[in-house]
């Protein structure tokens, strides 16, 4: 049974994602008060009096200049920033194509700066949706703005609801007619959680938006050569062969010290929270820039929240090669990357698809390796193999002693060393132990935790 989809569209700056938020319960949109600052299309599951549905934000329809004069776009609600300016386009684009697949459409305009050409422009736009349109006047906070909420009636498209998204005020009755009106369709889908989730994540403008058109098929992300267009983390759905996946595109990621204030900040929170909810982080490294600072920056974020990861090597195309290339790349990503040296590495390019059908299924198998398990016997000779090959060094004049290994937990693989002092343990002989876990059984793109306890000494009876 798949959702109904229920869609947020109105021009810039009017509260859309305050809305969206308030639907969902969560602060998953980025909100700001410059206009413009949705430019994607972002999705997420809501419920409202036991009817579930997909509710998605939508970048601003902004009315290009020509189609409305000067003298009528007068006002500075209507301004966009210069950062926004090159978007216009194609926030528009994203928000016609949501009113097509939408089964409900929530019409969202201003009522504290009133009835405006703009508005009457979308509204144009929307009387073709073949579903029905809600028309919400936001940011009616008190009872004269209500009144000047009449106004939106002239649009012609219906009833005109009165809420304040902020304050949640008139968002309960709005939903109570929306559900009303939502039939879910049936499909082979499953539930959220049984879906393996890929984020798509790296530093600015490599090409995550293009892969992610690449894999759908299709123009579900804005695609732009300006670094930072994508600013939410964006859920689309895709079954792989019989496998229900979450694929996420987010906000290119900066290192601290680069990342501006207001929007681009929270747009990081949003992209790292996305690697938090990732099985597999689909790492995307620009090839012709090659490996950076930013890269491995990155790359510590995905091992910090313990997601499995696959590397794609991006823009192949565009690189001069030999045959030796590709391995002496490899190697690079290898040794920059050292900390992920067990990870696949794939050469792809999202511009002419090579290669990429290749990472569904890499990622699949990596994800496959999270729930791996050792057999207590197995695991214990394969330590017992590594210990004989080398012995724990001595600290102090007190060596380390492992007396016997299991496996508690998979996603990720959890190993607990019980032991006679875990201060013994030095890194590198952590790393080792790794190493020959990895040697035996590969664990591709997936972390291993390993814990070192100390085992307890059982207190000897005396017999009286």
């Amino acid at each position: 049974m798949s959702l109904p989809l229920v869609a947020l569209v109105g021009r810039p700056n009017v509260g859309k994602s305050t809305l969206f938020n308030r639907i969902v319960g969560r602060r998953l949109a980025v909100v700001h008060s410059q206009p413009g600052t949705t430019r994607d299309r972002l999705h997420a599951p809501a419920e409202w009096n036991g009817v579930p549905f997909t509710v998605v934000d939508t970048g601003g329809i902004e009315i290009l200049p020509e189609t409305v004069t000067a003298g009528r776009r007068a006002g500075p609600e209507r301004v966009l920033t210069q950062d926004s300016a090159p978007y216009i386009p194609l926030m528009r684009a994203q928000a016609e194509q949501a009113v097509q697949e939408a089964d409900a459409v929530i019409f969202i305009t201003d009522a504290a700066n009133g009835l405006t050409a703009a508005d009457s422009e979308v509204a144009d736009v929307l009387r073709r949706a073949r579903c029905p349109v809600f028309v919400v006047a936001n940011k009616a906070d008190n009872d004269r703005l209500r009144q000047d909420a009449l106004e939106f009636y002239a649009l012609g498209l219906g009833e005109v609801y009165s809420i304040s998204a902020l304050h949640g005020t008139g968002v309960a009755d709005l939903l109570d007619e929306v559900v009303e009106t939502l039939v879910p369709t049936e499909t082979e889908g499953e539930d959220e959680e049984d879906r393996i989730k890929l984020a798509i994540v790296g530093r600015p403008n490599v090409g995550k938006s293009s892969l992610l058109n690449r894999l759908l098929g299709e123009q579900r992300a804005i695609v732009s050569p300006i670094p930072g267009t994508t600013r939410d983390a964006i859920d689309t759905y895709l079954e792989w062969e019989g496998v229900p996946i979450t694929l996420i595109d987010t906000a290119g990621i900066r290192r601290r010290g680069k990342v501006g204030q207001d929007v681009e900040r929270y747009s990081v929170l949003r992209a790292l929270r996305a690697i938090q909810r990732a099985d597999v982080a689909l790492l995307v490294i620009d090839g012709v820039e090659g490996i950076t600072a930013q890269d491995a920056h990155v790359a510590s974020f995905i091992l910090d929240e313990w997601a499995s990861v696959v590397v794609l090597i991006n823009k192949w195309d565009a690189v001069e090669k030999d045959t030796y290339t590709m391995t002496e790349y490899t190697q690079w990503v290898r040794d920059t990357l050292r900390f992920l040296d067990y990870v696949p590495v794939l050469f792809i390019s999202a511009l002419t698809g090579q290669r990429v059908h290749k990472i569904v299924p890499t990622a699949l198998a990596v994800q496959e390796a999270r729930f791996q398990r050792i057999s207590t016997g197995d695991l214990n000779r394969l330590i017992q193999n590594a210990l004989a090959r080398h012995a724990p060094p001595s600290k102090r004049g007190k060596r380390l002693k492992i007396y016997y290994v299991s496996q508690p937990g998979v996603d990720p693989p959890t190993f607990v060393f019980h032991v006679n002092d875990p201060d013994l343990v030095h890194f590198s002989y952590k790393r080792y132990l790794e190493n020959r876990l990895r040697e035996a059984y590969e664990f591709a793109g997936t972390p291993l935790r390993l814990i070192f306890r100390r085992r307890e000494r059982r207190e000897t009876k005396r017999t009286p």
